[in-house]
């Protein structure tokens, strides 16, 4: 029994960890989920991890995937591919920033899953992807 609540505590440490407008967000994007798979439960970070780092024929027809640019170890500082530019890291551990504005989380989905995908994520993709990222 002890192992099993260290294996459920640290989810429920993670469960809370967004801001509250990104935990509205959050619900929204289950709700979604639900509508589109009814044996749907949660979001899963081991999902939104293979989702992030697999690589797929990208907008410009090339194999990418998500660490093409921000790196496999989300702690440290990316670079676009395409122009060069810096990017902060994404693990919320190291940038304060990271996952707390909705408009530039829905932006920053909307753009990447059309660069990397060729197509918009599905909210359950979305949101293991949040989750991902937010465990790092």
């Amino acid at each position: 029994m002890k192992i099993i609540m260290l294996a459920i505590l640290p989810l429920s440490i993670f469960a809370g960890s967004f801001n509250a407008p990104m935990q509205a967000y959050i619900d929204g994007l289950k709700m979604e989920a639900k509508k589109a798979d009814s044996s749907f439960v949660d979001f899963d970070i081991v999902r939104g991890e293979k989702i992030f780092t697999s690589s797929h024929g990208g907008k410009r027809g090339e194999k990418i995937s998500c660490t093409s640019c921000h790196m496999v170890n989300l702690r440290l500082k990316g670079k676009h591919i395409y122009t060069n530019k810096i990017i902060e890291p994404l693990a919320p551990s190291v940038n304060s920033a990271t996952l707390t504005v909705i408009k530039d989380v829905k932006k920053w989905l909307r753009r990447n899953f059309n660069d990397v995908y060729v197509r918009e994520g599905t909210a359950l993709e979305q949101g293991d992807v949040l989750y991902y990222i937010n465990s790092k």
